[in-house]
């Protein structure tokens, strides 16, 4: 009976250790996954002043040609 338990004590350890190194590469993937998601906005973040350049250019360029026919 003893080394019954004893088996079972090391198979819950064994199961303990596992469960550990499971849970610290979950801990680095919610990392990882931190620092994608940061890069990603600084990139959003980023990338907004061209949509906005594009429509101002395209508005600057329709008010020249209604003044171009205008005259």
């Amino acid at each position: 009976m003893y080394q019954e338990l004893r088996s079972l004590s090391d198979s819950l350890t064994r199961v303990e250790t596992k469960l550990d190194g499971i849970g610290q590469g979950l801990t680095d993937l919610g990392k990882d996954v931190a620092d994608h998601e940061t890069r990603l906005r600084a990139l959003e973040r980023a990338r907004w002043p061209l949509p906005t350049i594009g429509a101002l250019t395209g508005v600057a360029g329709a008010a020249a040609g209604v003044l171009a026919l205008i005259r």
